[in-house]
């Protein structure tokens, strides 16, 4: 028995009922609001229900109820319904797939969207279901599909594309990663056959499109786009600007910006972003200034800009006068918009050195996101306070691995490569990837320590992560491996780096330096400079250190005086330091001292520094109590000072003068650092003071040495008690020379490493005379290979000869 129907009048009258209330409810939400009440949803399911009674729905006589209640639906969160609806049409046309189409791609459900599309047959197709695919793939950057669903809409013969087809396509194109000159002429050529090149939407996708190409030719068809548009807006003008300073043409960009007529706070804002990203701050701010004065009122990106080029320049009072504008003005952001604004002030009071009040604006800030906590955690550690770096990374409630970086980078800046090597391990332990600069700041912790077998594990991981061509991670590993004295595998690292940039080559050179190769580090900053990269202060300092530690006295003055000369760059404290002490270990003391008279400054500490050192190899006791008595009254909380000249003195025989040097230091209570020296064995770092008898297996490496000395004695060494600063009997000297923390750790390493590997020991102060000859004598004893690296340079001992020369 079939159902009762109405007859057909009542069910046109319910059907107009039915039309009317679908209408009011689509005027009552049109444009559809962001989050739909629920009682428009509740209405719009009365009414289904009602059409689904009457069986309006998919009626071939009202196919408009069935188009409109889907369409209702795609302005609710409710998109399950409306597929529904669409697949259990027996003829899915383009209309009501449209709706969906452009409901699912905002959703962020691009393959259902492309489904959608696909379920209406080509032949039923219109122009504006294919201009709603294209619209999807262009914002979800995905250039191919977009340009497909262009060719079957050119192939389908009887359609044709509109401006809203071409403003898709060339969107979508725009986002090709290998986008070419004649792709995009092409495309201005189908633009200007269609007669779509007069309406804006199409010109604004053309000049964007040039914008992203590379080629110089490209932002000149932009300028002409531009120039023959009939009517521009503020799109128009703000993508030019954006353009050129993408393209890093500031000037192009500022020659657009004063064409515009009333300027609009966006391109005042692209502008002034361009210039802070080009890094011209200088330039930011006087826009600003005159923005200001052209009553054009500032928003949250523009307080953004330019407190970020305040806080970069250094225009730390500028900044201040900004803070105290958005205070005057106190402007009603919402909290989503002051929190760029509330980042770019803790980083500006943070760099200025204020962290004190960074700190305060942090603690008000109402909203905080995983920049806010890591702007004050990295103005806490360029602050030197890494114990509260420690606890605002403590109790931050979201790290990323931004976080953790700077967080490791602190500990090894700060001194404590251990706790940063531990920190590294716990995220790795917590699944966060470290990135590039995080494997530096670990590697360079392993340097530190003198970790080479841990090192070495970081570089597998590195490559295995992808890592290897990274500048970072390889400036890092170049500098590792130096201050592990690997200095070949450092040659290798950087002989394999696709790019190598000023701080590689300072790397390097640093490392043949400090390992006794002056040569070959004068060869390679020549060869650093014949390939077109420009020295810059760090280079010369490396240098100039490289001149030092092989005595190449000529070639520092050489390189010393190019500085200003062929590159202009005006030596500093450092580099005089470094100089002053060249002279003085070669026996110019004279010639050090009327350099000091030349120098454009008062000496420095590290300039009296070099010459104490400088009168202790000399045995210059006049200049160098001179010296001292400089360096007392700048540091008097130095201990190094206080320890050379005793030294100077106790080398000279003079012990009441030492003495007297000795009792001043304790009445100041300047406490000496005391002497170390460790080694890698095992995995594991064996630490060794002078005389020290706490190590557990100390015993068994005094008695190894006792043996190990009775075949040195029989191949001509003798102690040097010289290099013992107490007056004392013979014996008593020999023995504090035995005991010194540097022969306890290579003893330590011939007995626990394999036969033949080479022993490699790092020290925190300078190696004396006596472990030096002694070093070489051992490397004879034995036949092996030992490496010390002291607070100087490297030495590397081998078949009773050291690698400096004897000359360190």
């Amino acid at each position: 028995m079939r159902p009762w129907r109405p007859p057909p009048t009542a069910v046109a009258s319910l059907a107009h009922q039915c039309s009317l209330l679908l209408r009011r409810l689509a005027e009552r939400h049109s444009p559809a609001p962001t989050c739909p009440s629920s009682s428009f949803l509740r209405a719009l399911r009365c009414l289904h229900a009602r059409l689904l009674t009457a069986d309006l729905l998919h009626a071939p006589s009202h196919p408009h109820l069935t188009l409109r209640l889907i369409h209702l639906y795609t302005l609710s969160p409710d998109l399950a319904t409306p597929a529904a609806l669409f697949r259990s049409d027996p003829d899915p046309g383009p209309v009501a797939a449209t709706s969906l189409v452009a409901a699912h791609a905002a959703a962020g459900r691009l393959r259902d969207a492309a489904a959608f599309f696909d379920a209406v047959p080509p032949a039923r197709r219109d122009t504006v279901l294919h201009n709603a695919m294209m619209s999807a793939f262009a914002r979800a950057s995905l250039a191919a599909p977009a340009v497909s669903v262009f060719h079957a809409l050119l192939g389908s013969g009887s359609l044709r594309p509109d401006d809203y087809s071409f403003t898709a396509l060339l969107s979508a194109v725009g986002q090709m990663h290998n986008l070419a000159a004649p792709h995009c002429t092409q495309l201005h050529c189908s633009v200007l056959k269609s007669g779509a090149a007069a309406v804006l939407s199409v010109s604004n996708a053309l000049i964007a499109l040039y914008m992203k190409c590379d080629t110089p030719e490209a932002s000149w068809d932009a300028r002409k786009v531009l120039d023959e548009m009939p009517d521009k807006d503020d799109l128009t003008w703000t993508t030019m600007v954006v353009g050129y300073v993408r393209r890093g043409d500031v000037n192009a960009a500022r020659s657009v910006f004063e064409e515009v007529d009333g300027k609009f706070d966006v391109v005042w804002n692209a502008m002034i972003s361009g210039y802070v990203q080009s890094g011209m701050c200088a330039d930011a701010f006087e826009l600003f200034r005159r923005m200001v004065s052209e009553k054009v009122p500032p928003d949250e990106f523009t307080f953004t800009s330019v407190l970020s080029a305040c806080a970069n320049a250094g225009f730390f009072v500028h900044g201040k006068s900004v803070h105290g504008q958005i205070t005057r003005l106190q402007p009603n952001f919402v909290p989503e918009a002051a929190l760029p604004v509330n980042n770019a002030l803790v980083t500006l009071y943070s760099k200025g050195g204020k962290i004190v009040i960074a700190k305060r604006i942090f603690d008000t800030m109402n909203l905080k996101d995983v920049v806010s906590w890591n702007t004050i955690l990295s103005g806490y550690i360029d602050s030197g306070c890494l114990d509260k770096a420690v606890e605002v990374f403590k109790v931050m409630p979201y790290k990323n691995d931004l976080s953790w970086m700077v967080m490791v980078s602190g500990y090894v800046h700060g001194g404590l490569s251990e706790d940063a090597l531990k920190l590294f391990n716990q995220m790795r332990a917590e699944d966060v990837k470290p990135c590039d600069y995080t494997y530096a700041g670990a590697i360079a912790a392993c340097g530190e320590l003198g970790a080479l077998k841990h090192g070495r594990q970081l570089h597998a991981h590195l490559v295995q992560c992808g890592f290897e061509a990274s500048n970072s991670a390889g400036n890092a590993l170049v500098t590792m491996y130096a201050k592990c004295g690997a200095v070949n595998d450092a040659r290798l690292v950087f002989l394999v780096m696709p790019n190598l940039d000023s701080v590689s080559w300072n790397a390097m050179i640093s490392a043949l330096g400090q390992h006794g190769h002056g040569r070959e580090a004068l060869e390679l900053f020549d060869q650093m400079v014949a390939e077109g990269i420009d020295p810059d202060r760090i280079s010369f300092l490396t240098i100039l250190t490289a001149c030092n530690h092989a005595g190449l006295v000529d070639e520092g003055f050489h390189y010393f005086e190019s500085m200003k000369r062929d590159f202009g760059i005006s030596p500093g404290e450092d580099h005089y330091a470094r100089l002053i002490d060249l002279l003085g270990r070669s026996g110019r003391i004279g010639e050090a001292r009327d350099l000091i008279k030349t120098m454009p400054f008062e000496p420095t500490p590290s300039i009296w520094e070099a010459i104490l050192s400088g009168c202790r190899t000399n045995g210059d006791m006049e200049f160098g109590a001179y010296a001292a008595d400089q360096l007392f009254r700048m540091i008097p909380q130095h201990d190094g000072t206080y320890i050379l000249l005793s030294n100077t003195y106790s080398a000279a025989g003079r012990w009441v003068d030492a003495a007297r040097v000795r009792k001043l230091m304790r009445d100041r209570g300047v406490k000496k650092e005391p002497g170390c020296s460790w080694i890698e064995v095992g995995s594991k770092i064996h630490v060794f003071l002078v005389g020290d008898t706490k190590h557990p297996e100390a015993q068994e490496v005094y008695q190894f040495l006792e043996v190990i000395g009775a075949r040195m004695r029989k191949l001509g060494y003798v102690p040097d008690t010289k290099f013992v600063l107490h007056d004392m009997e013979p014996h008593e000297k020999e023995y504090i020379l035995f005991a010194h923390s540097e022969k306890l750790a290579v003893g330590f390493g011939l007995l626990k490493l394999p036969p033949g590997a080479t022993v490699t020991v790092l020290k925190n102060l300078r190696i004396c005379g006596d472990c030096h000859t002694a070093m070489m004598f051992m490397s004879k004893a034995v036949g092996r290979e030992i490496v010390v690296r002291d607070v100087r340079r490297f030495h590397h001992f081998k078949d009773g000869e050291c690698s400096c020369g004897n000359y360190w």
